[in-house]
């Protein structure tokens, strides 16, 4: 008689409050958490997986903050870089909440224009930097002021 033995699994511990990012696109998680710029002086609970197995996209980041939630300008710069992400709200182990990310139609002051020659650049002229969504797969921005067509792969940068 062959005996089965049964493989190891690993869980997530589940949060009593918080958020929880789930479906980020693989191996972005840690510009994520660059993004989240989480406080150095107090302390926060934060569970990573990355390239685990998903249905939907094959493979996907998990992100999970305890005791925090997550604003809309948070919400915003996530979207540029895991635009099919979605958020979990977390109370007393329960999701209360639950969104997929939406990319906005205008995006402003979280990244900068590539263009050196953009006015947004000129430390002399105090103007916010102001993009417009044109493809969301593959993400592609214009500049308002310019119009130079940022590319996914430039935006990545930026939160490096």
């Amino acid at each position: 008689m062959a005996v089965h033995k049964m493989k190891p699994e690993l869980k997530i511990k589940a949060i009593e409050n918080g958020t929880v990012i789930d479906h980020i696109t693989a191996n972005k998680s840690l510009h994520i958490l660059k993004i989240l710029g989480l406080p150095q002086d107090e302390i926060v609970n934060v569970t990573v997986a990355m390239n685990v197995v998903s249905r939907e996209t094959g493979r996907k980041d998990i992100v999970k903050i305890e005791n925090r939630e997550i604003d809309s300008k948070e919400l915003n710069q996530i979207a540029l870089i895991a635009p099919k992400a979605t958020i979990n709200i977390i109370r007393n182990y329960e999701v209360i909440k639950k969104d997929k990310i939406i990319l906005p139609k205008q995006i402003t002051s979280i990244i900068k224009c590539t263009n050196d020659k953009c006015i947004t650049n000129f430390e002399s002229e105090p103007i916010t930097s102001k993009f417009h969504t044109i493809e969301s797969q593959p993400l592609v921005l214009r500049c308002h002021y310019c119009e130079k067509l940022i590319k996914n792969e430039d935006i990545e940068k930026q939160f490096e």
